[in-house]
């Protein structure tokens, strides 16, 4: 498999469908521009629906229709209802991105850490990850044909074991063992679930000093793209598979 660059749009589009939730700043954003480069209609989902208008305004142009939605997955009727508002309007989904997340706690510890942020940090990266999911899957069962891309981290990892970011690295952990779980469930169905991990990028929850977001996005991109047959049930980094 090659590893994910950034390259030129294709010079015929394939129509897909594709959702990004935490879409209407950093990393999500950055996912959305470049899926809808390649021609796919992007949903693009944000709690805050004006900021994600905002964002989607500043997309206009692109090979792909770029189309806000609001949705916070950790409310289940907006879960809901955005499920039933792309069947009705689309009748197909190919391709999500649970990329919704945050609750970064690098000083927090695992003896005195805050449960109020862990268990947000769960409802976010998991439970939302989880319900969103369930939610769309029937749209991909329907056609035989998914992609499931779980925004994960390296610290997630079994192997990591530093002793900060508790609540994140745990979420993360979890959001991992969903996607192994989920993916062998459907294997042979046509969906690959995979994770990626995007390595450090400068956004507003990484902070300065990490990679261009443009190469973080690049490989998760690449785990939305994948030919048929993929590989599922993996742990990606920059195309290449990385430990669990």
């Amino acid at each position: 498999m090659s590893r994910p660059t950034r390259r030129e749009p294709p010079t015929t589009p394939v129509y897909r469908v594709a959702l990004v939730s935490g879409a209407n700043r950093g990393l999500g954003f950055e996912v959305a521009r470049q899926l809808s480069e390649y021609g796919m209609t992007v949903l693009l989902g944000a709690r805050d629906l004006d900021k994600g208008l905002h964002a989607a305004r500043q997309l206009h142009g692109a090979a792909g229709e770029v189309i806000a939605v609001q949705l916070d997955v950790t409310q289940p009727e907006q879960v809901d209802t955005l499920a039933r508002w792309i069947e009705v309007t689309y009748g197909r989904l190919d391709v999500l991105i649970n990329n919704a997340g945050g609750y970064y706690d690098p000083d927090a510890l695992a003896s005195d850490a805050d449960l109020a942020l862990a268990e947000a940090a769960m409802q976010t990266h998991l439970f939302g990850s989880w319900r969103l999911s369930s939610a769309l899957l029937p749209l991909m069962r329907r056609r035989g044909y998914g992609r499931i891309v779980n925004v994960s981290s390296g610290c997630g990892a079994s192997a990591s074991n530093d002793r900060h970011c508790v609540a994140y690295r745990t979420s993360k952990s979890a959001l991992n063992a969903y996607t192994r779980t989920l993916a062998a469930e459907l294997e042979g169905s046509g969906i690959a679930v995979n994770a990626v991990c995007p390595g450090w990028v400068a956004t507003e929850l990484g902070g300065p000093g990490g990679r261009p977001v443009s190469l973080g996005a690049a490989g998760i991109v690449w785990a939305a793209s994948l030919p048929t047959p993929a590989p599922t049930g993996r742990f990606f980094r920059d195309g290449e598979a990385i430990a669990w």
